[in-house]
């Protein structure tokens, strides 16, 4: 049974991860720790204890985390993609609970150090709080089980810009030095989160049979469907759907059968127009620069069994009893 702590920045697709990884009967959910990204930390950690408080799970400890990114300023929130209040401007009641007095990365030092070798780390926000928790704990990735990360792309286009996907884009500096470290890791970007696709119909379901958990899931995606309709009609479609970005990585830690991989060292660009580029160097060639040379690898996902990620994301749902 996997033992996971969720770095997460709530966020439509957050809260769809993290009603995965409550439901799923093989995950033990030991926290949520919440960074900046899809809106200010103070949002999103607020959004983190409103969520568990409708997945019927209020005594889930919350970290918050970083504020602001290792080194850049902070780009504003995609409030066109979330909403203003991240969770595609839906009714957001008062949390029952309050984050922990420990800060993301304590939280994450702890608990590595309490349970050696038994927890995975799912990073589906900036990898701020991942990188504070190695300036820390310079040990720390001999201390958790993997770490699993959505975020970049391989070889599909980016989606902030023609090269960056936006978890990395945020932070650079920290994807780039998260990856300098030598741990079992594995990155789910868009190569594969764009070909498994949540569709109306689909969040309909979840709706109908997941109770009040269904309701916020479907309330929230609105904003989201919204979004990526309008992009597809761009491209002359009428299709209303979305990505499953942030779930995937959840379902990653169940399934992983389901998703090819390449491995490789590996390099986030930090500056500079291609800033937020992810680069696996799965040639390892002697190449003039030897920025990669002395990298440990880490995996990357390029392929996926989307339907069957797709089948056990709606069954785990569906079939779980959030109330």
């Amino acid at each position: 049974m996997p033992k996971i702590i969720l770095d997460t920045d709530p966020g439509i697709d957050d809260a769809q991860a993290i009603a995965f990884a409550i439901a799923h009967p093989d995950i033990e959910l030991l926290g949520l720790t919440t960074v900046f990204g899809n809106a200010e930390v103070d949002i999103t950690t607020r959004n983190a204890l409103h969520i568990l408080d409708v997945f019927g799970q209020p005594q889930i400890p919350v970290a918050r985390g970083a504020s602001d990114p290792l080194t850049q300023a902070r780009y504003p929130a995609p409030d066109f993609v979330h909403g203003i209040d991240g969770l595609g401007n839906v009714d957001i009641k008062q949390p029952s609970t309050a984050p922990i007095s420990e800060s993301a990365a304590e939280f994450i030092v702890r608990m590595a150090s309490e349970q050696p070798g038994e927890i995975t780390l799912v990073a589906i926000g900036p990898l701020t709080n991942i990188a504070q928790a190695i300036n820390l704990d310079p040990t720390l990735p001999g201390k958790v089980k993997s770490l699993v990360v959505m975020g970049g792309s391989v070889s599909h286009p980016g989606n902030v810009t023609p090269l960056a996907e936006a978890n990395f884009f945020n932070d650079p500096h920290a994807a780039d030095l998260v990856f300098s470290h030598d741990w079992p890791a594995t990155i789910i970007g868009l190569d594969v989160t764009l070909q498994t696709v949540l569709r109306d119909q689909d969040l309909a379901i979840i709706r109908d049979t997941a109770g009040q958990a269904g309701q916020f899931l479907w309330d929230t995606s609105r904003f989201y469907i919204d979004f990526y309709a309008s992009r597809l009609a761009r491209l002359g479609s009428t299709d209303r759907s979305c990505a499953m970005h942030d779930a995937s990585a959840l379902v990653y830690t169940v399934l992983p059968e389901a998703f090819q991989v390449v491995s490789g060292p590996t390099r986030v660009i930090t500056d500079g127009i291609a800033a937020g580029q992810l680069s696996v160097d799965t040639q390892q060639e002697p190449y003039v620069i030897p920025a990669w040379s002395d990298r440990p690898h880490t995996s990357a996902a390029i392929g996926v069994a989307a339907p069957r990620v797709l089948d056990t994301f709606l069954s785990t749902i569906t079939n779980h009893s959030f109330d």
